[in-house]
């Protein structure tokens, strides 16, 4: 069942006049069953039957550095969703980006992807904003000395092999970089080749070899 949207209500609609084929945004001046809509690109203005698909209250799990917090979020029912699509949830502690790692569609069901009316909870984590595992070794090769490190960075913080990068007064040179499962576009799941390049909320872990100039301390 879909319904008609309400006066100030923007909707993605093709603009006959500087749009016919791509949507742009357009503002509904006079809801009805011929809408009066404007389109914010160019203004124009004209009639138009516009129905909103019915929506749904969907379950979400949102998980941020070890912490999780349950939410819904309004969502088409008809709407396809699959792990590794991204969307935008609003909380009253934040508005964050997040990524779908889990569709449950019943007690201990999972799948990769499902229609939204289907869905019964949403497991996602924070992108926008990440917290990067790094593991670094001593620039002489001593493996049992290595050390981890955590670098808060924005989700779309490029790493790249062969950059240095510092953290709490210690810099590294990246050799390695191992890719989460849920992230979508890479031909390989671990990259150590100079001028690889992995975004920050894509990293599973990387891997550096110090560059500091003071000697290496266990400590």
């Amino acid at each position: 069942m879909s319904t008609t949207p309400d006066t100030g209500e923007r909707l993605p609609l093709a603009c006959p006049s500087c749009s016919p084929g791509e949507p742009t945004v357009h503002e509904i001046v006079k809801p009805g069953g011929q809408s009066t809509v404007r389109c914010t690109e160019c203004g124009h203005v004209r009639k138009e039957r516009v129905e909103k698909p019915r929506e749904i209250a969907v379950d979400v799990v949102v998980s941020q550095d070890g912490e999780s917090l349950s939410t819904t979020v309004d969502a088409p029912a008809e709407e396809r969703v699959e792990v590794g699509d991204e969307f935008i949830v609003d909380t009253p502690e934040a508005l964050m980006q997040v990524r779908i790692t889990a569709i449950e569609v019943g007690p201990e069901r999972r799948v990769d992807e499902a229609r939204m009316d289907d869905v019964e909870t949403v497991w996602t984590r924070v992108v926008d904003n990440v917290t990067v595992n790094v593991t670094v070794h001593p620039n002489d090769g001593r493996r049992d000395e290595s050390r981890s490190l955590k670098m808060q960075v924005p989700g779309d913080y490029e790493f790249t092999v062969g950059a240095v990068e510092s953290v709490a007064g210690e810099e590294f040179e990246v050799d390695g970089i191992h890719v989460r499962a849920d992230a979508d576009g890479y031909r390989f799941d671990k990259f150590d080749h100079d001028g690889d390049v992995v975004f920050a909320k894509d990293v599973k872990r990387v891997y550096g070899r110090d560059t500091t100039t003071a000697a290496w301390s266990a400590w």
